[in-house]
């Protein structure tokens, strides 16, 4: 008689656990959703490995340390961001509507990513200089700023101050308004659209060229 087979089963993974494909992305989003539950400090390397199952070996292919991973997360987010910027001020037809989108597309990315935005500008990176891939993409999401004020200068709307000054004092306000809504202090204006619409106002009639 023939031996009777014996089905083997596979035994299931925990859920949320890696399965196959890209561990490099797997990691980063699940250190995005480790700094969202439970803050940026308690991010390690061995936590991220232990709830994807996966072994040392297999993260430090990936990320040397914690900082790499942080760096990883925080190219994602500025990336992300130029991207939210850029298509805000093309969209809305550049020169004021487009400023103004812009504006109301930085809030709604910090109060959607607030994992990417603290880590961002949360001074968690001990150096990002030698992270070319970083410093890129925070340079040029702030050049997408840079860039909409000096066409507006250009075509006479916005006053010619040195562009980079006025581009900061844009962002220190626009900022503002972010942190204090992905921290919760702004009461019934969980997202911030009140206080920014308020804001936006008073940087157009701060950088007006008739003002």
């Amino acid at each position: 008689m023939p031996r009777p087979v014996t089905v083997r089963r596979r035994r299931k993974k925990p859920a949320g656990q890696y399965h196959h494909g890209d561990l490099r992305r797997a990691l980063v989003e699940e250190a995005v959703r480790t700094i969202r539950s439970h803050g940026v400090e308690q991010l390690t390397l061995r936590t991220i490995g232990e709830r994807l199952g996966v072994s040392r070996t297999a993260l430090y292919r990936h990320f040397s340390d914690k900082q790499a991973l942080l760096a990883a997360v925080s190219t994602e987010g500025f990336r992300t961001l130029r991207l939210a910027l850029s298509t805000a001020w093309e969209q809305h037809g550049r020169g004021r509507p487009g400023f103004e989108a812009m504006a109301v597309a930085y809030v709604r990315f910090a109060v959607t990513h607030p994992a990417h935005y603290r880590v961002m500008f949360g001074r968690f990176l001990e150096s990002a200089a030698g992270n070319a891939d970083l410093q890129g993409e925070a340079t040029a999401a702030f050049d997408v700023l840079m860039d909409a004020l000096v066409t507006q200068q250009d075509a006479g709307i916005v006053r010619r101050d040195e562009p980079r000054l006025q581009a900061r004092f844009i962002w220190a306000a626009v900022h503002g308004t972010a942190m204090l809504a992905i921290d919760g202090q702004l009461g019934g204006d969980e997202d911030g659209e009140a206080l920014n619409a308020y804001a936006i106002e008073r940087l157009r009639r701060a950088i007006d060229a008739e003002s």
